[in-house]
C-alpha cells in the first residue's frame, strides 16, 4: 500500500506469497487488492488515510487511464477537509471510480459512496450508509467563534450541493434530510440515490453488469 502502509488491525495479517518466473516475493492482502486496481478505505477518514487513497488513485491513474478503479469502503467516516480531499481526487482521476459498500459508509465516507462514477455505485446487501450535517466546535474569542460560525455554514452547504449532485435530489431535500442522523439500508440507499445497485455476490454483479453492456 502506498503512504502511510497497511491499515492497522487487531491481528496479524497474514501475507501472501505468489510464484512468478522470477521466483516467489510475499505481500499484504492491500497490496495484492493494490495490483488489483482495489483501494480499500476501512478506516476513519484523517489527513493519514485521505493521503493514503490520493496516492493509491494517482498511481492506478498513471498504471493504466483507461482501466476502472474500485474504492471498497467500510468507513465511520471522519474530517471534512480529508473527505473533500479524497472527493477532488476522485473527480481529477481519468479512470471510472467504482465505489462498493460492504459494512458502513456513513458521514464523510456516505459522500465518497455516492461521488462513484454514475452506474458503478454499489453497496453489500446488509450495509449500512449514515448520512448528516458536518459538525464542528467553536472555540476562543468571540470573534474567532464568528469565524468558525460561518466555515461551518459554508461546509454545510458544500456537502449538500456534492450530495444533491450525485443522488438527484435537490439542495433543499439533501438540508432537510440532514438536519438528524438519516440511516440508510441498502435498499433505501438505492431509492434516495446515494447508490446505483444493491449486490449480493461477485457473480450476480457480472451478470448484471453484462446484461446492461
Amino acid at each position: 500500500m502506498l503512504g502511510g502502509g497497511a491499515p492497522r488491525a487487531r491481528h496479524v495479517l497474514p501475507n501472501i506469497v505468489e510464484r512468478t518466473s522470477r521466483g516467489e516475493y510475499s505481500m499484504d492482502p492491500y497490496s495484492k487488492l493494490l495490483k488489483e486496481r482495489i483501494v480499500f478505505l476501512g478506516v476513519q477518514i484523517d489527513d493519514v488515510s485521505a493521503n493514503d487513497v490520493m496516492a493509491q488513485l494517482l498511481f492506478l491513474e498513471s498504471e493504466d487511464p483507461d482501466r476502472d478503479i474500485s474504492i471498497y469502503i467500510n468507513s465511520p467516516g471522519g474530517s471534512f477537509t480529508s473527505l473533500t480531499a479524497i472527493y477532488d481526487t476522485m473527480q481529477f482521476v481519468r479512470p471510472d471510480i467504482s465505489t462498493i459498500c460492504m459494512g458502513q459508509a456513513a458521514s464523510a465516507a456516505a459522500v465518497l459512496l455516492a461521488a462513484g462514477t454514475p452506474g458503478k455505485r454499489f453497496a453489500l446487501e446488509n450495509s449500512r450508509i449514515l448520512i448528516h450535517q458536518p459538525s464542528a466546535q467553536g472555540e476562543g474569542q468571540s470573534s474567532d467563534i464568528e469565524i468558525q460560525a460561518r466555515e461551518i455554514l459554508r461546509v454545510r452547504a458544500l456537502q449538500e450541493t456534492m450530495l444533491a449532485r450525485h443522488t438527484g435530489r435537490t439542495e433543499t431535500e439533501i438540508r432537510r434530510d440532514t438536519e438528524r442522523d438519516k440511516i440508510f439500508s441498502a435498499d433505501e440507499a438505492e431509492e434516495y440515490g446515494l447508490i446505483d445497485e444493491v449486490i449480493m455476490s461477485r457473480k450476480a454483479a457480472r451478470l448484471l453488469s453484462a446484461r446492461s453492456a
